[in-house]
């Protein structure tokens, strides 16, 4: 049969004509499956929707500006010990191997998401030994005889993204992958956080068990007085054993202490990633007491880019929004160009010849016609996916102002009793000295004196329970102004605020 085309134009331009009416068709057909009516008008928080000018100020209006925490934050603490099991965490936890594994998966999606923006390529070749039926459509001399076939070609594709699909899709999935590194940093400043709080426990605990060793002394002390005075018959059986009572509650409490101290050795050793034997390898802590930060400047704006769960919450916005781009970008045709080059031969001994020599080249238009809603589905699915990311973020946000304002509150609430904490303790220790030597000379009975040490005692747990406090909460402040983490630095930052995506018609 002979082939009909119009004169005067080449191949090239008859596929050129043959997309271009494809392409029209397909337009003309694609309201057939429509978007109309699908959107969100949920709009992402910023710093000014919040209300924080009272709780995120400095107490101090002339004081000077601070700084944000630097990522050495934990060296001011002045405990090298301290340090060198950050450092083991932070290379052996498995959390934070968690958390790398989740990048090193997103970064491999992402890669895969590329793919379809750049051409591919591949070849093939194969040899066939065939015989013929000679009594089916095969004419001699090929009908009963044998022939080798041999192919070798080259086929090339490539889908024209005219819809922002794929390119899309990739946007997503760096979105994605960024947000698994800014969660990444979380865990990190999560870990380091943790094992400085429980650190500073174990201080505190190691004070707290320093005090009752001195109780317990005391107590012992006073059991012999009053054994001396029950021999002078200054006191009765009734005061020995009272004594007695209160030197066996001593050594419980001394025992309990030392209980604790083991447990918080463990608990760090398990948060070292090296097991809980390794807290058990800890030195008493030395840690120093630090002075509480001043606030930045313009805390609630810059906050935003400080705080590694907000950046992560804000590329999942991202990462959602280009979700729906995709979606949107499923309603149109796809169309690929593909195109083949290779040689055929059923015949010659070799195959790569000028009449062997196979060439094919097209369009492929595909267009949702009637598809029984699912487009319209994955569609809302993309937008909720996106208003939950987005509700998300908000409450990130909102978390983080009240979490900084909170432990500013905190630690001001905290110094204001440090100094009548200091002058209770002080007041107590006094009373308890001339109750002691009172009852050395019989002016008091036994009763008042252990009411007096009793006092001391409680005050002295106080005073270190209440540094303590200020301690974890200060440390509670470093890791709510993001612990050092800067996302203009780690590359996370996110640059301009894009529209949002609203409904289109």
């Amino acid at each position: 049969m002979k082939r009909i085309t119009s004169p005067g134009l080449r191949p090239q331009a008859i596929a050129t004509r043959v997309v271009a009416t494809a392409l029209l068709g397909a337009l003309g057909l694609s309201g057939c499956a429509s978007f109309e009516g699908i959107g969100s008008d949920k709009q992402l928080a910023q710093a000014r929707d919040f209300a924080t000018q009272r709780s995120l100020s400095d107490p101090n209006p002339g004081a000077p500006d601070g700084q944000w925490p630097g990522s050495d934050w934990v060296r001011q603490f002045g405990d090298a010990q301290l340090n060198a099991l950050i450092e083991e965490a932070l290379a052996a936890s498995p959390s934070l191997q968690q958390a790398r594994a989740r990048i090193g998966a997103a970064t491999a999606l992402a890669e895969s998401r590329g793919a379809p923006l750049l051409p591919n390529v591949d070849a093939q070749a194969s040899f066939t030994r065939n015989q013929f039926s000679s009594t089916s459509i095969y004419p001699p001399p090929y009908g009963g005889n044998w022939f080798n076939e041999k192919k070798a070609g080259l086929n090339v594709g490539y889908e024209l993204d005219l819809w922002n699909k794929n390119q899309a899709a990739l946007e997503q999935a760096i979105s994605s992958e960024k947000a698994a590194q800014a969660s990444e940093q979380e865990a990190r400043l999560a870990l380091t956080a943790s094992i400085v709080s429980v650190y500073s426990q174990l201080a505190a605990q190691y004070a707290l068990h320093d005090i009752l060793q001195r109780t317990v002394d005391q107590r012992t002390s006073l059991e012999k007085i009053t054994a001396d005075r029950v021999r002078t018959g200054l006191d009765s059986q009734i005061e020995r054993n009272q004594s007695r009572s209160s030197s066996a509650e001593a050594r419980a409490q001394l025992e309990q202490s030392e209980g604790q101290i083991i447990l918080l050795r463990q608990q760090l050793g398990a948060l070292s990633g090296k097991g809980p034997d390794r807290g058990l390898q800890l030195a008493p802590p030395s840690l120093q007491n630090l002075a509480t930060p001043g606030l930045p400047a313009d805390l609630p704006l810059n906050l935003m880019g400080r705080r590694p769960d907000i950046v992560a919450a804000r590329w999942q916005v991202e990462a959602a929004s280009q979700g729906i781009t995709v979606a949107k970008a499923r309603f149109y045709p796809d169309i690929n160009l593909s195109a083949m080059i290779g040689f055929d031969s059923l015949i010659d001994s070799n195959p790569f010849t000028a009449a062997s020599k196979s060439i094919a080249f097209g369009p492929a238009i595909s267009l949702p016609i009637f598809e029984g809603g699912a487009l319209r589905a994955g569609l809302k699915g993309e937008y909720a996916n996106y208003e939950l990311a987005l509700a998300t973020y908000n409450k990130a946000l909102n978390d983080a102002y009240a979490d900084v304002a909170r432990q500013i509150a905190a630690i001001h609430s905290t110094e204001r009793q440090l100094p009548i904490r200091d002058e209770a303790l002080q007041a107590a220790e006094r009373a308890y000295q001339l109750a002691r030597e009172r009852y050395r000379l019989g002016l008091v009975s036994q009763l008042t004196l252990l009411s007096a040490e009793t006092a001391v005692l409680g005050q002295r747990q106080s005073m270190v329970a209440l540094q303590a406090q200020r301690r974890e909460q200060q440390v509670a402040l470093y890791k709510a102004l993001g612990g050092g983490f800067d996302a203009q630095q780690a590359g996370l930052a996110y640059g301009q605020p894009q529209q949002q995506p609203q409904q289109q018609r």
